[in-house]
């Protein structure tokens, strides 16, 4: 009986095991994708790893270099108000980087005869580097730093010469313009040296100033620009290649970092390093002088 019984249910147990582990014509296979040999995006790698896709703070070379042809091809095709009168801004904000420089900087003279290179570095570092900061935040139009960018949208084809020529002459008149406004604003302020109500002659004074150990920031100015202003013409030429070097270096640089700290880094280094080293920046140069000459027009009247 029990036999009978056993054989029984293994026919049956067989039967329903085959039953569910069969199967069936209409079920489905599973959808399998063919494998790629190709490799992961960098976004994909980025995932993969549990990283971010956000822009890098600082492009590769050949990006930051793609980046400034396109930067100086949109400034050619600009038309000539809209660049001069950008080029004001920058010449007004690089006029205030001077400004600054001067009233800091120059305003130790102890310090220049006891630490002449420590007087050097505070001269260039609290100034200019904050006054091209503004200039390339709020997109003015600077010669100087337009002389390499646009310049590489011509030597890759991006513009014309004729719009290069247009870009490097209306930024500089902006330029101009903008320094000669910030110097006589500075001069009626007073706050470099005397007022501006204060009478002396300066052309009797200028020696005595320069040499003065108690001299003031309005004193200093005036050493600055008889010193530019008496310099051999190749000495001066020499300045401005070396000082636009390093300032090129600083807007291209500045192009390839994504953040303000970024642009903030790479401009500080490389503008603090020409006014420390004594070069000659000609935007700069034109607030200096003007300031001084507004000052020995407007003291002789």
């Amino acid at each position: 009986m029990v036999s009978f019984r056993s054989s029984l249910l293994l026919p049956c147990f067989l039967a329903t095991t085959s039953y569910a582990l069969a199967i069936t014509p209409n079920a489905q296979s599973p959808a399998f994708t063919r494998r790629s040999n190709a490799p992961p995006s960098a976004s994909r790698v980025m995932m993969m790893s549990g990283g971010s896709t956000a822009t890098p703070d600082l492009k590769a070379p050949a990006a930051i270099y793609d980046g400034a042809v396109a930067a100086g091809a949109a400034k050619a095709s600009a038309s000539w108000a809209k660049v001069f009168k950008l080029g004001i801004a920058a010449g007004c904000h690089i006029g205030f980087g001077s400004y600054l420089a001067i009233t800091v900087g120059g305003a130790c003279p102890q310090l220049a005869e006891a630490n002449p290179g420590l007087q050097k570095i505070i001269f260039g570092a609290f100034g200019l580097p904050f006054g091209l900061i503004m200039t390339l935040v709020t997109g003015g139009e600077l010669f100087t730093g337009n002389t390499a960018l646009v310049t590489a949208a011509v030597m890759e084809g991006k513009t014309t010469k004729a719009d290069l020529v247009k870009n490097w002459v209306s930024s500089y008149a902006g330029n101009l313009v903008g320094s000669l406004f910030l110097a006589y604003l500075a001069y009626k302020s007073g706050t470099l040296g005397n007022a501006p109500a204060s009478k002396f002659n300066v052309h009797s004074h200028v020696a005595r100033m320069i040499s003065k150990s108690n001299q003031s920031s309005s004193f200093t100015g005036v050493a600055i620009a008889t010193a530019k202003c008496s310099l051999p013409f190749e000495t001066a030429f020499v300045r401005g290649i070396l000082c636009n070097w390093l300032v090129c270096m600083a807007v291209y640089m500045a192009s390839g970092c994504a953040s303000l700290a970024g642009k903030m880094v790479a401009v500080w280094f490389p503008i603090s390093a020409f006014v420390a080293l004594g070069l000659d920046h000609s935007v700069a140069n034109m607030f200096i002088v003007s300031y001084v000459r507004i000052k020995l027009i407007c003291t002789e009247t």
